[in-house]
Order: C-alpha cells, then sequence, then structure tokens
C-alpha cells in the first residue's frame, strides 16, 4: 500500500529569493510604512497573531489577512499556527530574515547586529513562554484598540520584555514597560503579567528588584500586577503587600492589581484601563489614569534612564503601538 505524506502542521517558513540582492531592492519599492512599522512590531516582540496585528494596525481582519499574506509571500514574515486540542489558533507571526534585513538596513547595521537569527525566531513557536508571551500582547493589544474608541485617550509607549531585560535586568525584570495617558493624567508602569503559572511567592520577591531599581536610577514606576482571577489576586496582594512594606522605601514602589475576570463582559470594549485597579494601600478600585492621584510621590518614565553602551547596537528605536497611518494601505 502507497501511503501519502501526511502535512506537518505548524511552521510555514516564507518563501525565499533565489536573488537576495534584486529582492532586496523590490522590497525597497513594495513595502509600505505600516509594513514597515509591522516589521519593528514583530521584531520588537517576537510573535503577534494575525488579530492583534489587525486591531492594532487595520481596519478590518479581512485586510490584515491578505497583507500578512503578501509580507510572507515577500519573505519579510514567518508564520505558524499553534496546535490546539479544540478550534484551531490564529496565525502567528515572526520576523522572517529578509524583514530583519530590511531593519537591518533602515538602521544602518549588519543583521547580526541585531542578534537576530532564522532558527529562534521561530523557536518560540516550541517554547513554553509562548502563552505568556502572547498573553502580554493580547493585554497591550486590548489596551491599546480600547484607546482607539475613546476621546484623549492613547497608548503612547509598549516596550517588550526583552528590552526590558537589556536596558533593566541586572536590577528588575519586567515582562513590559508601557505609558498610557488619558484626558491630560499619564501613567509610566512597569506590567507583571501573570498567568497563574508562577509561585506567588516569586512575583512577591520581584518588588525587591523594583526597589533597587529606584535606589539607582532614582526613577520610580509603578508596578502593574495582572492575575486571572480573583482569588489569585487575592492571594497575591498579601504577599505582595508583606513584601512591600518591608522595603526600605515602600513609596518608591507603588503597586496595584488588578484580575481579567474583573472586565465587564457586557462592555462595548472592556480594556485593563477600566476601573478593576486596586492599589495596595487602599480598598477602592480606579480606572488605570485614576492611579498616579492616589500615591504619594510623582512617578517617572523609565525612558528617562540612560541606555546602557552594550544595548544600544542591539536595540532598535521602539516602534509605537500603532502604526503612524492606521487606516492606509
Amino acid at each position: 500500500m502507497i501511503r501519502r505524506p501526511t502535512r506537518q502542521v505548524g511552521l510555514r517558513p516564507a518563501r525565499r529569493s533565489p536573488n537576495p540582492g534584486r529582492e532586496h531592492a523590490r522590497l525597497a519599492v513594495c513595502l509600505t510604512g505600516r509594513d514597515r512599522w509591522i516589521l519593528h512590531m514583530v521584531h520588537e516582540h517576537r510573535v503577534l497573531t494575525t488579530t492583534q496585528i489587525s486591531a492594532l494596525g487595520f481596519t478590518h481582519l479581512d485586510l490584515a489577512r491578505r497583507r500578512l499574506a503578501t509580507l510572507r509571500d515577500y519573505g519579510v514574515l514567518d508564520r505558524f499556527r499553534p496546535l490546539r486540542t479544540t478550534g484551531s489558533a490564529p496565525s502567528h507571526w515572526v520576523l522572517a530574515p529578509g524583514g530583519a534585513a530590511v531593519l537591518a538596513a533602515e538602521a544602518g547595521l549588519d543583521v547580526r547586529d541585531l542578534h537576530y537569527r532564522p532558527d529562534r525566531a521561530l523557536a518560540i513557536a516550541h517554547s513554553l513562554h509562548l502563552a505568556h508571551t502572547v498573553g502580554i500582547a493580547e493585554w497591550f493589544t486590548t489596551l491599546t484598540a480600547a484607546s482607539l474608541y475613546r476621546p484623549d485617550t492613547s497608548v503612547l509607549s509598549w516596550w517588550s520584555q526583552t528590552r526590558c531585560h537589556a536596558l533593566w535586568g541586572d536590577l528588575a525584570r519586567p515582562d513590559a514597560y508601557g505609558r498610557y495617558t488619558r484626558t491630560g493624567a499619564t501613567l509610566d508602569f512597569f506590567l507583571e503579567f501573570d498567568l497563574g503559572t508562577m509561585a506567588l511567592p516569586t512575583v512577591a520577591t520581584k518588588l525587591l528588584g523594583y526597589a533597587d531599581l529606584a535606589r539607582t536610577t532614582g526613577v520610580i514606576t509603578p508596578v502593574l500586577v495582572w492575575t486571572p482571577t480573583a482569588a489569585r489576586e487575592a492571594a497575591a496582594r498579601k504577599l505582595l503587600h508583606d513584601t512591600w512594606t518591608r522595603l526600605p522605601d515602600p513609596d518608591a514602589v507603588p503597586v496595584a492589581t488588578a484580575a481579567a475576570e474583573l472586565l465587564d463582559p457586557a462592555a462595548a470594549r472592556p480594556s485593563p484601563a477600566d476601573r478593576v485597579w486596586l492599589p495596595l494601600t487602599t480598598s477602592t478600585r480606579r480606572s488605570l489614569h485614576e492611579l498616579p492621584a492616589g500615591w504619594p510621590r510623582a512617578t517617572t518614565a523609565p525612558a528617562t534612564v540612560p541606555v546602557p553602551p552594550a544595548s544600544r547596537h542591539a536595540l532598535l528605536a521602539a516602534p509605537p503601538p500603532t502604526p503612524p497611518a492606521r487606516g492606509a494601505r
């Protein structure tokens, strides 16, 4: 009996050009500003799904799907689709060699200066941290997408875990950094994104690193701890409060917690910016932009900290959370 080869589900490498030089010259004409923003985003955050890219940079999911397929044909993006026991996952997009070449050329660098390797880019497909990485991206995508429909509201910055670790990893290791503004109030924050898989004492111990960062840099940046359930949040708050009160200068590390299940499913666009945040020192939940008013000391942006020389060539400028012309081709 002749057996047909089985189709492997998962990694789907981008098509390669037999003439890389000619292909790069063609890309200079074919890639739009939004295309280049997509390349920067998948490089910064390692992996983004079709729905996330669509919510951030397109007005319709079908438009995003078609353009992402074209970028894969150009050889600047690769994709994979994780297996699920039920249903199907959206395509997950990572940077392809052609995309790395584009980013390096724009910055006047060699590709090796980006610390990019195709096998490492696709390794996220098999990583035990994939759900955590995609979850952080979903958190910021939801926050950013909701802000597009609210007046005087914007997500100004979203830095990846990789960027944060390169800048401050010897002191603190946040999951992400963000800057959010609404009605004139601006909040810089570090995000600790909890899926319920890490031991809660480990989460609480991370406050010690943030205290070291505040003492060393003079930058006071709130720490937002996001948990999946209210029960998980309650257990985390006890340990966080115990650790926080033992810090040499607790006010230098403002902390607030929230739980995903507290979001109102009936809301038109539920968002992490909603009134779900509970500072360690109060019993009243607040919206994201209301948090700074409840802390005794003014907070500052970690973006003011000088970039360590060893990190400068490995870090391109962080892309904005949305492209300059979101509705453009």
